[in-house]
Formats: structure tokens, C-alpha cells, sequence
């Protein structure tokens, strides 16, 4: 590819959680019609094992009100734990009319958390009405240690919940799995080796103690952004690992890593980056 020709993949963060309500239908539709091809968004697990879009497996007090529209305080939050609840208790909650306070351009709006299932066929309808071509999606398993059996399912149980919605809404083709739990990813490859996996990272070790830690080389490293160097950078093209960096939304910042040749990069606003068509 020539340099003229080069231009990273935009993931829309979240949708785009700068500009709606974050991992919502409002947010995944409007970065659909802005142009995004990479949907980013976050997954956890109801008591009743249904695959919900949620960045915590708890009602955030910053973004969400209970059933009654009442606000919810940050010591209450994790009361309102995902794990412990149905879907259908889950579906009350409004986690869109309160605007998120580091975003001020966020339209706030009613909005529920909806399911994997749900969003990808919304998607997927809306992008046929745009005559556009499906998007593809990175999708982040909320794994942490720490919360085995009180905020998740272990390791095993959840994998398997988001594989069965994938195939079953047929999108596994054109999804990359993200986790930070390396134990996901390590499942996940042995039961698909191909399927493209995304080792999130925040940490200032380096890739070669995470890559030994893992146990084999992602498809993907996804670095907070302000990690990336150029030293990094070459390490990842002498493997043919792709980096995609988050959570990049200041244009200082893209130009910074635009020279280090990301495959994509990924951010709450879409809008300020998304190629001109």
C-alpha cells in the first residue's frame, strides 16, 4: 500500500460516546451513519445468561437511573450488579438521559443497555438501508479475576455465551474478541485459532513479557494510546501484529500515532477522524 493510500481503520468507541450515549442503540446507530466500519463495543453477562452491551456489569451511578428515573450514588452502583440481575430488570434502567460529564458534545437521550444479539441485528438492518457493508466489531469481554462468580461467569461460561451469540447472529466472521483477562484469550485461541484476538493493555510492561505471559502471538495489541512508541510500533510490524490504539479523541494525539502506521485507531468521536469519502 502506498502512503497516499494509507489511512487507519476508525473503531467507533462505544459507539461513538462522545457524541450519544455510551454502548447504546442511539450511539452504535449514529457511528454507523457517520461511517464507521469497526463497531467497539463492551459485554457482560445477566443472571438469566444473557450476553448484555455494558462497559460495567453494574448500573454506573455516572450514566444510568434505576426503573424509577431516580440517579444512582457511586457507594450504591455496585448494588445493582448485572450478574444478579434478568434481562428483563436489566431493560428498566435508563443509562442514556444522564450526560456522561467528560463528554459535553453527548446528546443525552432515553436509552436502555440492549443485547449483543440485538445490536448486531440493528446494525446490520441499518447498514443494508444505507446500502453500506456490514460492520465489523470488536468486542470486549469485561473479565477480571477478581470478579469470578460475583460480577461474571468464570472464564470457560462466558466465552462460550458470547461465541453462541456470534454464531448465532452469524457475525463470528467479521469479530475480533478484546479482553485484558488473558485467560479468555488464551481459550479462545485454543478453541479457534483463527479467530482474531485483541490483547488489551494499560500497563507499562513490555509486549514481550505480555506476549510471554499470553502464550502466543495476538492478531492484535490494543494499547492505551499514550504506550505506543515508535520502538513499540516496529516490534508489532516484525510480527505482523496489528495495532490499534484507544482511546485516542485529541487530533494531536492521532497525528502523533498516524506516523507509527496503526491499523486502526479507536475513539469516542468518530466524527473528528473518520476519512473523508
Amino acid at each position: 500500500m502506498s502512503d497516499s493510500a494509507y489511512y487507519p481503520v476508525i473503531h467507533g468507541h462505544r459507539g461513538c460516546r462522545g457524541l450519544r450515549p455510551e454502548n447504546t442503540l442511539p450511539a452504535f446507530r449514529h457511528a454507523v451513519q457517520l461511517g464507521v466500519e469497526v463497531i467497539e463495543l463492551d459485554v457482560v453477562v445477566s443472571a438469566d445468561n444473557r450476553v448484555v452491551v455494558s462497559h460495567e456489569p453494574w448500573m454506573s451511578a455516572t450514566i444510568c437511573r434505576t426503573p424509577a428515573g431516580l440517579p444512582i450514588s457511586a457507594s450504591e452502583q455496585y448494588a445493582h450488579n448485572l450478574y444478579t440481575l434478568p434481562y428483563a430488570e436489566i431493560v428498566r434502567y435508563d443509562c442514556g438521559l444522564t450526560r456522561h460529564a467528560a463528554f459535553p458534545e453527548q446528546q443525552p437521550e432515553p436509552a436502555y443497555k440492549p443485547l449483543l444479539s440485538e445490536v448486531v441485528r440493528n446494525l446490520d438492518n441499518l447498514a443494508c438501508e444505507l446500502g453500506r457493508a456490514p460492520v465489523r466489531y470488536s468486542i470486549e469481554l469485561k473479565s477480571d479475576p477478581a470478579a469470578d462468580g460475583l460480577f461474571q461467569p468464570l472464564p470457560g461460561p462466558f466465552l462460550e455465551l458470547v461465541l453462541q451469540e456470534l454464531r448465532a447472529t452469524q457475525v463470528l466472521p467479521r469479530t475480533t474478541l478484546l479482553c485484558f483477562d488473558k485467560r479468555i484469550l488464551q481459550l479462545a485461541h485454543r478453541q479457534l485459532p483463527t479467530l482474531p484476538l485483541c490483547l488489551l493493555v494499560e500497563d507499562v510492561q513490555p509486549f514481550s513479557q505480555h506476549l510471554e505471559q499470553l502464550g502466543f502471538t495476538p492478531a492484535v495489541y490494543g494499547p492505551q494510546y499514550h504506550l505506543v512508541t515508535p520502538e513499540l510500533a516496529a516490534e508489532l510490524a516484525s510480527l505482523a501484529v496489528q495495532l490499534v490504539p484507544w482511546t485516542v479523541n485529541d487530533p494531536t494525539d492521532f497525528m502523533r500515532l498516524l506516523a507509527l502506521r496503526p491499523a486502526g485507531i479507536t475513539t469516542d468521536y468518530p466524527n473528528r477522524f473518520l476519512p473523508a469519502r
